[in-house]
């Protein structure tokens, strides 16, 4: 959905100057070229971008040859350790695209420690080069459909996807998590490292953990945020509950804010059991101008929901939303709905981020929870793509050994905020449970994309990197004006 643009621009917005390191005293790797990188902020640094190949499937010995690129900091510090590779989320997220936002200048504080690596992962950024499939699926801006004929569809424009991929020459068994991974130690023996260090969040914290489990060996540290288990590509609906709980505790906090929303669940039920009833008509103005006929049903609400509660101040937006519909006013319905409602009614799929999802997968007694939970939760089973596209080709799905928890003594940290409505924090822990030397620190207030909320996310990494102890360490961030806040995102 287009708010999701909206929340990345947050994500990569302004940053502060910072000095640069010498390329002379950093010589080139192999196919690597000295460049001037410039930020979103426009400052520039002196970096390296390089590149390597790789197979795509490393289980077929004809498999065709990705390039891997990545942009690589040089190294500040006096005393400094394994290169530090920069993990993307999504799946699909671009590492040297997120080193150009709003986290440059913690890319450049990273340097201290080693040599720090942007790195665009296979299938995103300037690593893909697959094209995006549009199916002839489509979801009319008009149709009332049932959730079960949603999925449906969903699952027959994936398979119209995997035969055009298939058809333009790509193995659509190279995109899983493994192959990340083992794509991961290609490059750190193109750096000619021993070891790496990682770091990640969201889908880059599953990936590291992923590595844990298959090349834990060669990792040295590992620093990852708003962590995603290996076994919890799909969300637990009753754990979606569960944050809307700490939503509300938050609230409470804010005396007009509670005046305003004093129970947000019963709020949420009673609007979306009305547009289960009677989906209301809008128009929708789209980017030339002409307007469009959408029917707001239940699925469009739980689905905004979804793309809006990763953090508060998109989480404001919906909540006033929710208040709105709840009092019979559409008004801000329309005003918000340009940024979420797709003019485009062909269901179309990245191939990168649907088919490592996919082949991250759920078990069997984790499938049949989430469908028991959702049948009563607020979001149903809406923060994730269909599971079952699962279903539309099996030999994509990793084995269940895959989602086991990894289990080692590699020094972990692990930053949880108390209001990501994307990754849960009792979710977190458990994905990092079989860990020996996790140190696990919680930032209050805060959301999914926590690295820049705070100076003292920072101060935090650089303690532990620097071998101190940060664990149970509790970071204080301001809750912003819940009532207001979100409305900034519509300006």
């Amino acid at each position: 959905m287009k708010l999701l643009a909206i929340i990345a621009a947050m994500v990569f917005a302004g940053c502060a100057h910072h000095a640069s390191a010498s390329p002379e005293s950093n010589p080139t790797m192999p196919s690597e070229n000295a460049i001037k990188f410039t930020a979103g902020s426009e400052e520039v640094v002196d970096a390296f971008e390089g590149s390597f190949t790789v197979p795509e499937n490393r289980a077929d010995p004809q498999s065709r040859t990705l390039t891997l690129r990545y942009v690589r900091f040089p190294a500040t510090g006096k005393k400094t350790g394994s290169p530090i590779v920069y993990l993307a989320g999504g799946p699909g997220g671009s590492g040297i695209q997120t080193a150009k936002g709003r986290r440059f200048s913690l890319f450049l504080a990273m340097r201290e420690f080693g040599d720090v690596i942007a790195f665009d992962q296979r299938g995103t950024g300037s690593s893909n080069d697959m094209p995006k499939c549009r199916s002839s699926q489509k979801l009319e801006a008009t149709d009332r459909i049932s959730d079960a004929e949603y999925a449906r569809r969903h699952q027959d424009a994936l398979r119209e996807c995997l035969t055009f991929w298939k058809d333009n020459g790509i193995d659509v068994h190279g995109y899983n998590t493994t192959e990340n991974v083992s794509d991961l130690d290609s490059l750190r023996q193109h750096l000619g490292a021993k070891k790496l260090t990682l770091w990640g969040i969201s889908y880059g914290s599953h990936f590291s953990l992923a590595a844990i489990r298959q090349i834990g060996d060669r990792i040295e540290k590992v620093v990852i945020a708003s962590a995603e288990g290996l076994d919890q590509t799909i969300k637990l609906p009753a754990r979606t509950d569960d944050y809307f709980g700490r939503v509300q505790a938050a609230i409470d906090t804010q005396p007009k804010t509670k005046a305003a929303w004093p129970d947000i669940k019963s709020t949420m039920r009673r609007v979306h059991a009305k547009l289960e009833n009677a989906p209301i008509w809008i128009k929708v103005m789209q980017k030339n101008g002409a307007s469009q006929d959408y029917l707001w049903q239940r699925r469009d609400m739980q689905q905004t929901a979804s793309s809006t509660i990763s953090d508060p101040v998109p989480l404001s937006l919906l909540l006033n939303l929710y208040d709105s519909l709840d009092k019979g006013d559409a008004e801000m319905l329309s005003a918000v709905a340009p940024f979420v409602v797709d003019s485009t009614e062909e269901i179309s799929f990245r191939p990168m981020s649907v088919l490592m999802d996919i082949a991250s997968g759920t078990g069997t007694e984790r499938r049949a929870l989430i469908a028991e939970q959702a049948k009563a939760s607020l979001l149903a089973t809406y923060l994730n793509q269909p599971v079952e596209l699962e279903d539309v080709d099996r030999s994509l799905v990793l084995n269940d050994d895959f989602r086991n928890v990894p289990v080692s003594d590699i020094p972990l940290l692990l930053l949880s905020g108390t209001l990501d409505g994307r990754t849960y924090i009792e979710s977190q822990r458990e994905a990092v449970a079989g860990l020996l030397a996790v140190q696990a620190v919680t930032v209050h207030n805060v959301g999914h994309n926590l690295f820049m909320a705070s100076p003292e996310v920072t101060a935090t990494i650089q303690d532990f990197m620097r071998g101190g102890s940060v664990d149970g360490r509790q970071i204080n961030v301001d809750l912003p004006d819940l009532l207001t806040a979100g409305f900034d995102l519509l300006k």
